[in-house]
């Protein structure tokens, strides 16, 4: 017998109480569109079962957010009676449960009506309203009766949106970007439903707290969103390009297709070639409603400005899902009414994105990212001067992502030093803060700090040789300190200490890479396990703590990917720099001081 399908009759609570309390881990999902929460509680991967009220508010949010998707979907395919049929139910359900904000939303909460969260409901609306003007823009009959749901829907928008610009760096917040989403495509659904002209664009497009005002405040000019995370980054340009439906991108004002298009640029270089995308700052690791989001956004920034290195992004979250994706990317063809713009150049050897703070230097085989820029508000991790390495497929050393927020544990966990293979001194936390581009070339990247700790300044090098990857880091202060490099790996790692040699690392994966690992003064290695990245914190990896008491040392690292050739044989310290010979006789010598 065909499972039941109802849509929930309840109020979402907050989406990230759906988490373990014992593991840290997302729980189970189970049957979204069932619309009931599952009677045993929701599933933890490691056997829990959890059934709190907020979980199952939790879960309620994640049924109406499949849901809202769920009708879009049948509205793309062309379902057009059983769309209707759902957006009418949800028309009625809305005016029966949502009159007035939600007054279970905690108290620092933007609160909306159907959810805790106006960002939660906005995300929700946007895919509501999509389905119907969808239907609209097709002819289907009876869509009067969701207009009282639509107007509804931008009413709300504009009230939350009016709240949070109202705020200091209201306008710039990654919630203006969905709330004004919901505003623009449920208004200019509601037009279509009407057969009328959209007249709203100056408050939702050109105004002063408009779509274009938003993204003017709160994207950086190298192209990021300012939070410098991968996850609401990928966020704010969905919303926008969602936002921008049936706009022609040549028309759009050029400084905003500048934006867009480099907001496009980002994600094209901060992917491996494989495209796995690094989730530098905060958010998910890997999720499988995230590569579902990967896949609609590539959708759409393909038909805006095309860039080839979407393609693999687009490739890997399918991979990710295993077959689960429901194919709506596949059905939104056609989004803009114009040509896309011109193609965007492939990344360079060395790309740096001086206003956020990060740089992607691609050598043999390694796609390294070194960050070094603002702390990134309250999605921003103490990890100034962290190098994540990465290889076409395999995540080498990572930054873990973090668990949903509910978790307060893991969640402050995942934003510590000690989570990153950052630097640490006297075993203490960095301070928030930033660091600074000391210099840069097509094969080389330098970045300092100076405040993560009182009176300590640590520089990181990066650069790329014939056949290997240089990692030097120099952390000097006025007194001896205890002075830690760290190595956080989330594959397989062997480790060998060898007498009057470098310490050599072996990192497993699709693919594999070697270590050679020295120091100007003697170093206590350290390994134990740790918590893997945050998309399961019970799965066990190893961490390694390089440790020198001193006041000033230069850590040396240099990694080949298993490729590469000729062979690295040996490395080590001089007078003269760091050497690194190799197999057939040749040397390379790198300074060390900066």
């Amino acid at each position: 017998m065909a499972a039941v399908k109802r849509i929930p009759r309840e109020r979402g609570g907050w989406w990230h109480a759906h988490v373990c309390p014992v593991h840290g881990v997302e729980l189970g999902h189970g049957d979204l569109l069932a619309g009931r929460f599952p009677e045993a509680g929701a599933r933890c991967p490691h056997g829990c079962r959890v059934a709190t009220d907020e979980v199952r508010g939790a879960w309620t949010v994640l049924s109406h957010q499949a849901w809202a998707r769920h009708i879009r979907l049948l509205a793309e395919r062309g379902d057009h009676d059983e769309a209707l049929r759902h957006l009418v139910e949800y028309a009625a359900l809305y005016a029966e449960l949502a009159d007035g904000q939600h007054d279970g939303a905690q108290t620092w909460m933007l609160r909306g009506r159907l959810f805790h969260q106006a960002l939660t409901e906005a995300i929700w609306a946007v895919n509501i309203g999509h389905a119907a003007w969808t239907l609209a823009l097709r002819g289907a009959p009876g869509l009067p009766a969701v207009l009282p749901l639509l107007d509804a829907l931008e009413a709300a928008a504009q009230d939350a949106r009016d709240a949070l610009v109202a705020r200091d760096e209201g306008l710039a917040s990654n919630y203006t970007a969905w709330l004004t989403a919901a505003g623009i495509v449920t208004g200019r659904a509601a037009a279509a439903v009407r057969a009328m002209p959209w007249t709203d664009a100056k408050q939702w497009l050109d105004g002063d707290h408009g779509l274009y005002a938003h993204l003017r405040a709160a994207v950086t000019p190298d192209g990021w969103e300012w939070e410098g995370s991968t996850y609401y980054h990928g966020f704010v340009l969905r919303a926008a390009l969602l936002a921008l439906r049936g706009t022609d991108p040549a028309q759009l004002p050029p400084d905003i297709t500048r934006t867009l298009a480099r907001m496009t640029d980002v994600l094209a270089a901060i992917s491996t070639d494989g495209g796995v995308l690094p989730a530098l700052h905060d958010g998910p690791y890997q999720r499988p409603p995230l590569a579902l989001e990967w896949l609609e956004l590539v959708s759409l920034a393909q038909q805006f400005t095309p860039a080839p290195t979407l393609t693999a992004i687009a490739g890997r979250a399918r991979t990710e899902l295993g077959g689960a994706d429901d194919g709506l990317d596949r059905l939104l063809d056609g989004w803009f009414a114009g040509d896309p713009l011109p193609e965007r150049p492939a990344p360079d050897p060395v790309t740096v994105f001086e206003d956020t703070g990060y740089a992607v230097v691609r050598a043999r085989g390694i796609h390294a990212v070194l960050d070094f820029g603002p702390h990134g508000g309250s999605h921003g991790h103490r990890d100034k001067l962290s190098l994540y390495l990465y290889g076409k497929d395999t995540r080498w050393q990572p930054d873990p992502g973090q668990v949903p927020y509910a978790h307060a544990e893991f969640r402050e966990l995942y934003a510590s030093t000690a989570a990153h293979p950052a630097f640490r001194v006297d075993d203490a936390e960095q301070d928030e803060c930033a660091g600074r581009l000391l210099a840069s070339d097509d094969r080389s990247v330098t970045a300092e700090v100076t405040t993560a700790y009182a009176g300590v300044r640590a520089v990181r090098h990066i650069e790329t040789g014939p056949a290997h990857l240089v990692d030097l880091l120099v952390v000097s202060a006025a007194d001896a300190r205890r002075i830690t490099a760290q190595l956080r790996p989330d594959t397989p790692l062997d480790i060998q200490a060898q007498p009057g040699g470098p310490l050599r690392t072996t990192w497993y994966g699709e693919e594999v890479l070697h270590g050679w690992h020295t120091a100007s003064a003697p170093v206590d290695v350290f390994t134990r396990p740790g918590p893997g990245p945050a998309d399961d914190p019970q799965r066990t990896r190893t961490r390694v703590d390089l440790t020198v008491r001193a006041e000033e040392v230069v850590f040396a690292s240099v990694y080949q990917a298993a490729s590469a050739g000729p062979a690295v044989t040996d490395v080590r310290l001089t007078g003269s720099g760091l050497e690194v010979e190799f197999a057939d006789g040749s040397l390379a010598l790198h300074r060390t001081e900066y």
